[in-house]
């Protein structure tokens, strides 16, 4: 039975799902551990974080660790666990090769169309809604502390932040340096 509702749940997400893997990290959150209690918002917050490390996309790495610890949460070996993976992930990637194979030849007929334009223009702004949910999902207490459980802790990671965002906005470091940069300075001010 979990096999296919992560089947179904990550369909509908692959389906609905623009603005790429950061735009889809709302809804992957919102289905698993929200709406069916799959993962705790600590393990969320970990898979993200280790999405992020691995190769390949963010939401494709999400899906597929997220199918592994809902079948393994739900008491299945790591067999049967590795299937659930397999499942989501197909999941998700299904909708979009579905789509691509149906509409391509069609969307290079009429991607100059008047038509075409004002659709993508409209899906602008509900791609920058999607990436800004996936920003604040991330700023959890799992991953900023509060000033009141550890202070030190909160402080570091809001100025680790700030300074990222610097970095990366006026500065124009490379988000991959930023990235080492700042999980160096974090190991070292926090431990």
């Amino acid at each position: 039975m979990i096999y296919l509702q992560l089947f179904v749940t990550f369909f509908e997400i692959g389906l609905f799902g623009f603005g790429g893997g950061y735009g889809m990290l709302s809804l992957i959150q919102h289905e698993t551990v929200e709406n069916h209690h799959w993962l705790t918002s600590a393990e969320f917050t970990d898979i993200v974080a280790v999405s992020q490390m691995t190769p390949g996309p963010i939401g494709i790495n999400s899906a597929t660790y997220c199918g592994y610890a809902a079948v393994k949460n739900a008491g299945y070996s790591m067999p049967m666990a590795v299937l659930g993976s397999a499942t989501s992930t197909a999941a998700l990637i299904l909708p979009s090769l579905i789509l691509m194979i149906l509409i391509s030849s069609m969307f290079m007929k009429y991607m100059h169309t008047h038509m075409v334009k004002t659709v993508f223009k409209l899906l602008r702004p509900v791609v920058v809604g999607l990436l800004a949910a996936a920003t604040l999902l991330l700023c959890t207490a799992d991953n900023f502390s509060t000033p009141t459980d550890n202070t030190w802790q909160f402080v570091i990671s809001v100025m680790l932040f700030l300074a990222s965002f610097y970095g990366v906005l006026v500065v124009k470091i490379n988000p991959i340096h930023m990235i080492c940069y700042s999980a160096i300075a974090g190991l070292l001010l926090l431990y």
